[in-house]
C-alpha cells in the first residue's frame, strides 16, 4: 500500500525543491531536522513518540523509526530504553567531548581544564569569513584559550563565531562558565554545534605558541581547524588548534 503524504510534508518537500524525490523515511528525516532547528524540541528534551510523528505526517511507524535512526546515528537524537527518544545535548557525557579527538597513548582519561587568554570582538578576516558565510564588514567573536590536560598545557585554540549570533559573549561572562563551551553556547545562546568538518597538517611551533604551551620552539605541533555547523548545515564556528602530541594522538573512526 503506497503511503499519502500529508499537506505539511508537501509543503515542506516545495521549499525543498529536490527534496520530494528522496526516499520517504529522508523526507521525514528533513522535516525533523527542521523542528530541531526551530527549536520546537530543545536540546535534553523528549521528542513526540514514533506513533505521534506517524500520525503528524501520516506516514507509518516504521518510515518515523528509521528516520529517528538515522538522526541518533548522527549523534542528533538518543534513544534511552524505556523513556523515549531525546534531543542530543552536548551537557549529556557521551556527546560533550565528541568533536575533541585527542586521545591519551596510555589511555588514561585526563582531566581537563582551560584558561581564557583572550575574548574580543573584531572585524572578520578575510579567510573566517569565507568559513563562516559571513562579510568581512561583520564582527565576530575571537576567543583564544590554553586547554591543559592533567594540569600540562596542551591545545592552544583560536575560536571564531558570528558576532550576530553570540550577542553579549564577553570576556566577562565567558570567565564565568565553568563547563564545556558547546554545552554552554546551547544553554545561554540556543546554538546547537550538530556536525563539523576537520582539517589537519603538521607544523613546526611557533615562538608565541611555545611559550603557551610551555615547550621549545620548533617543537612538532598538530594544527587542526574545524568548521562547526548547526542545524541547516549552517556554519556557527571556526576553531584552529595547535596540539602537542607528545603523550596523546588523535584519532578518529572511518567508515
Amino acid at each position: 500500500m503506497t503511503e499519502q503524504i500529508s499537506p505539511e510534508r508537501k509543503a515542506a518537500d516545495r521549499s525543498a525543491g529536490s527534496a520530494a524525490y528522496s526516499p520517504l523515511y529522508q523526507q521525514i528525516k528533513a522535516l525533523l531536522l527542521e523542528s530541531l532547528d526551530r527549536g520546537e524540541w530543545k536540546p535534553g528534551e523528549a521528542i513526540p513518540s514514533e506513533l505521534d510523528l506517524a500520525a503528524r505526517y501520516q506516514v507509518s511507524q516504521g518510515t518515523v523509526r528509521k528516520a529517528i535512526d538515522e538522526l541518533a546515528a548522527d549523534n542528533l537524537l538518543i534513544r534511552r530504553q524505556g523513556k523515549g527518544t531525546f534531543v542530543s545535548t552536548h551537557h549529556e557525557a557521551r556527546v560533550r567531548y565528541r568533536f575533541l579527538r585527542l586521545t591519551p597513548d596510555d589511555g588514561h582519561q585526563a582531566v581537563t581544564s582551560s584558561v581564557i587568554i583572550e575574548c574580543t570582538r573584531v572585524k572578520t578576516p578575510v579567510d573566517i569569513a569565507a568559513l563562516l558565510n559571513l562579510r568581512s564588514s561583520d564582527t565576530v567573536v575571537n576567543i583564544r584559550r590554553v586547554l591543559s590536560f592533567d594540569g600540562r598545557p596542551t591545545i592552544l585554540e583560536d575560536i571564531w563565531l558570528p558576532g550576530s549570533v553570540f550577542k553579549g559573549l564577553t570576556a566577562e561572562t565567558l570567565a564565568k562558565n565553568k563547563g564545556p563551551l558547546y554545552a554552554w553556547f546551547e544553554s545561554k545562546f540556543g546554538v546547537s554545534m550538530v556536525r563539523a568538518d576537520e582539517s589537519l597538517r603538521a607544523l613546526a611551533a611557533s615562538e608565541e605558541a611555545a611559550n603557551y604551551l610551555d615547550i621549545t620552539e620548533g617543537v612538532p605541533l598538530l594544527q587542526v581547524e574545524r568548521v562547526s555547523f548547526t542545524y541547516g548545515d549552517r556554519p556557527m564556528e571556526v576553531r584552529r588548534g595547535l596540539y602537542l602530541t607528545d603523550r596523546f594522538h588523535y584519532r578518529n573512526q572511518l567508515s
